[in-house]
């Protein structure tokens, strides 16, 4: 087994470190090895914000809606002065 040592812990953090791991019943060690061991064992990331939104929404799309062609050269806006 490997050891791991972590140095400028704040001292608050480590209070509430000491908390938790009381009301968990174990001991500090113990506690950030849970920590870790639930950190780590999560499904990697989905992927961006966009991406999650296209997951999100796509069932939300309409199948028969046609997009228009892309071939128009984009204007702007004639104002007023």
């Amino acid at each position: 087994m490997a050891t791991l040592t972590i140095r400028n812990l704040d001292d608050k953090l480590k209070a509430r470190l000491r908390i938790e791991a009381a009301q968990h019943g174990r001991s500090m060690e113990e506690e950030v090895r849970e920590i870790l061991r639930r950190a780590l064992s999560k499904p990697p990331g989905r992927g961006g914000l966009g991406s999650r939104l296209h997951q999100r929404f796509a069932t939300l799309a309409d199948p028969g809606l046609e997009l228009p062609p892309r071939g128009e050269v984009p204007w702007s806006a004639d104002l007023p002065e």
